[in-house]
């Protein structure tokens, strides 16, 4: 810089002479010219000579500047390669510091588009590195063993209170479960480099039970809604519900939270958005125009109510965990031991009865360390089974002694609703209730279907097999002749419907007959019948299609449809009583 200034304080004052030696040059000492009026020939050379002046001089500050502002960007870029170097070491501090002065530097820089580029380049980088700084937080050693900033506050006080009184059973109980599982939950956290304070993030979620099921339809350990878990690797089909798996539903949640902390960059925010969602989260702080990172609390008051409280929440449970006395509560020391078994291969579908049972322990057992089996079977391919250490070498020798059994039925079949029906109707003909079947759809009255609609019914009984079925047809021929009266006591699951179409004669001619009030019906209740034709009727079986049924009866598949009013696409259930004759 001082060489700069030197060369144009030498500049000027050659100028100078330059202009001094020209009017001399023009004749007349210089008391005679200074006496005299100039002339019009001298003062347009003066003129001319004060513009070029002007000019060089113009020059030259824009040099001058031009160079100052490449000084800048340099002396950013620099900064820049000390925040690089501070990040390396895990001075996380400095690094950021260093970034906040390269962009106080060129923030006020203006200079040509070469200039204007750069700027634009350190600006990417400046922001780019912060975010890779901040998302580096979970491996990057604090020196403290701790990551998630304990705070106190006014919300966290208020869950303390909570877990202090009304919810005090449950934190207990809650902490005792942990004993199973946390040590596993541990083991993945330090693996993956993440805080050990986010083994407790279970209670919260769901109590450390590994079965809990939210209101959202949220499952397991840590509260996986069916498409986060498809998402990070949870299976879920007929046999196998991995949301209930605790090593695989541990793996996907550390992926989860992960993920979302390369997002957000810090923990407070990751949580939150691990209960509600990123993209509810993202939406808030577009709303709001601040600097989210690090800063949670800004956000705190703008998400849903149940968020709001759940990282407070979180926040209390960490605060009692770190000092129970101080909270007065008792802990105890019955803390669950932590679980452990052996692996085995399995590749046909066994029940987890029958394998307790050739095993000599207790049913509850084995089933304990399988919960991830919906229906207590083995699936019907290689399966990695859990049973108590010291079982599996007698399990290699009892293996093929264990009965196979069926697949696991459909929870549930499909129903289109048809003109006339009604959620009371559609429940009595599977024999399920209008409460299930509006819990399984979602619906919120139980006069709110519409014809064509498609409903999901559960079927009652039907989660699987339990023992081998006797294979022997059910074929009821009715003992009833056209326009014949008897009495029918009613049964469990009968309706007005299906009785009058068990029958083929109608709701309005059942009533008449039986003098009756209401179309609900009692269980014992004696009602009378008159047919107007004699049926042949169909209980349907396992493994049963209505074109099996139509072929085994000699009938027409149209006819049978027919009869049973029913589609091709519709699908029938084992129980169902289906018309095969009249």
């Amino acid at each position: 810089m001082l060489r700069l200034n030197k060369l144009l304080l030498l500049i000027l004052s050659i100028l100078l002479c330059s202009c001094v030696h020209q009017m001399q040059a023009t004749g007349g000492s210089s008391t005679q010219n200074l006496s005299q009026n100039p002339s019009p020939a001298d003062t347009a050379i003066e003129e001319k000579q004060l513009t070029e002046a002007k000019k060089t001089s113009s020059n030259l500050f824009n040099w001058k500047k031009k160079n100052n502002e490449q000084e800048i960007m340099d002396e950013a870029l620099d900064l820049l390669g000390q925040s690089q170097d501070s990040w390396e070491k895990g001075d996380l501090e400095n690094a950021l510091k260093s970034l906040d002065n390269a962009y106080e530097l060129i923030l006020d820089v203006n200079g040509n588009l070469d200039i204007s580029r750069q700027k634009d380049d350190l600006r990417f980088m400046i922001s780019k590195r912060i975010l890779e700084i901040y998302a580096s937080r979970h491996t990057v050693a604090t020196g403290n063993g701790s990551e998630i900033p304990l705070v106190m506050n006014q919300d966290i006080k208020k869950e303390i209170r909570r877990f202090q009184t009304s919810e005090r059973r449950f934190f207990i109980e809650s902490y005792r479960r942990s004993g199973f599982y946390r040590q596993t939950i541990l083991d993945h956290l330090k693996k993956a480099g993440l805080p050990e304070e986010l083994s407790w993030l279970p209670l919260v979620e769901s109590g450390f039970k590994i079965k809990a099921l939210s209101r959202a339809r949220a499952l397991g350990l840590w509260q996986f809604i069916p498409s986060t878990g498809y998402k990070f690797g949870l299976k879920r089909d007929n046999w196998i519900d991995e949301r209930m798996d605790v090593v695989k539903s541990t793996e996907a949640a550390i992926a989860y939270l992960k993920e979302l902390h390369g997002m957000f960059g810090d923990w407070m925010t990751v949580l939150a958005a691990y209960n509600c969602g990123e993209g509810r989260v993202l939406k808030v702080i577009s709303r709001q125009h601040v600097n989210y990172l690090d800063n949670f609390w800004d956000l705190y008051r703008r998400l849903p109510y149940e968020t709001a409280r759940y990282v407070p929440r979180f926040l209390a449970t960490l605060h009692i965990m770190k000092d129970p006395d101080k909270y007065g509560m008792d802990l105890g020391n019955d803390l669950k031991r932590p679980v452990s078994y052996e692996l085995v291969k399995t590749s046909k579908c066994m029940h987890l009865r029958d394998i307790a049972l050739h095993l000599n322990i207790s049913k509850e057992k084995v089933t304990s360390l399988n919960p991830e089996l919906r229906y207590k079977l083995t699936p019907d391919r290689e399966y990695d089974l859990k049973v108590p250490p010291g079982t599996a070498e007698r399990f290699a020798l009892v293996a093929n002694k264990i009965p196979k059994r069926k697949a696991p039925c459909p929870a549930f079949v499909r129903h289109r609703v048809r003109k006339g029906e009604s959620l009371s109707i559609i429940a009595g003909r599977y024999k399920s209730s209008t409460r299930a079947i509006m819990a399984y759809n979602r619906l919120k009255s139980r006069h709110r279907i519409r014809e064509g609609q498609r409903l999901k019914i559960p079927i009652r009984g039907y989660g699987y097999v339990q023992r081998p079925v006797k294979k022997r047809v059910r074929i009821g021929k009715v003992a009833l002749l056209p326009g014949k009266v008897i009495e029918y006591r009613v049964k469990q699951g009968d309706s007005l419907w299906l009785l009058a179409r068990h029958f083929n004669t109608t709701v309005s001619e059942i009533e008449r007959v039986s003098n009756l009030r209401s179309s609900r019906l009692r269980i014992g209740q004696i009602i009378k019948i008159k047919s107007r034709t004699a049926t042949k009727t169909y209980t349907v079986r396992e493994g049963d299609s209505p074109d099996k049924i139509a072929k085994k009866h000699k009938v027409k598949l149209r006819s049978l449809l027919k009869l049973n009013n029913l589609s091709r696409r519709d699908r029938i259930y084992p129980g169902q009583i289906i018309v095969v004759e009249r």
